[in-house]
């Protein structure tokens, strides 16, 4: 058999597991939107992995983090009847899960580490430093931030949400969500060094 037809049966085959996959998805969807166990099950576990990585960044610990994508999850099954297939399944779950942290952020009463943006330098760009290291250990210095350095940080860095957005998100001014993300980049950066220091 030639390569071309090898290449078109190959290609026909992924088309047709593409097809598979989405009917499967569409036949999950509808069963959580019925309620079915089994169908919000399947969903929970497809994409848990995923959406507990996307937690961790918001969370101090691991406990805090399976606390919010559970959360997470709860606020998927009510609204799922409201997702529209034109759209990515995981990032509109992925979004439910951020907000759903941002709304968790909200109800702490601990925000005592807001700051004008008077008080801030400008500590520059970590991502050189930031790259070296493993996802792990960013991830660890990155749970290690206060509440609100590490929601302005994830918002901004790694979700590319504008401080004008992460205002309206947190009512707060464009002025404290910037010193924040500074503060959180200073912090990061003494961390990284300590860290550095540390493995020589």
């Amino acid at each position: 058999m030639s390569k071309p037809a090898v290449k078109h049966i190959l290609a026909e085959q992924r088309m047709d597991l593409v097809l598979r996959v989405n009917d499967l998805q569409k036949d999950v969807i509808a069963g959580c939107i019925a309620g079915d166990r089994v169908c919000q099950k399947a969903l929970y576990e497809h994409f848990y992995s995923k959406m507990l990585s996307v937690c961790q960044r918001y969370s101090r610990d691991y406990d805090e983090a399976v606390g919010l994508m559970n959360e997470g999850f709860v606020k998927v099954f009510c609204n799922i009847s409201r997702y529209r297939p034109e759209r990515s399944l995981v990032s509109w779950i992925k979004r439910i899960m951020i907000n759903n942290a941002i709304d968790h952020y909200r109800k702490m009463k601990k925000h005592k580490h807001h700051q004008d943006i008077d008080d801030v330098y400008d500590h520059g760009k970590d991502g050189g430093v930031l790259a070296e290291l493993e996802a792990a250990e960013i991830l660890k210095l990155v749970q290690e931030l206060p509440p609100a350095y590490r929601t302005a940080f994830n918002l901004f860095v790694i979700d590319g949400l504008s401080h004008r957005e992460i205002a309206e998100k947190l009512n707060i001014s464009e002025g404290t969500s910037k010193s924040n993300l500074s503060k959180a980049r200073a912090k990061l950066k003494c961390k990284l060094q300590i860290l550095y220091r540390e493995n020589e």
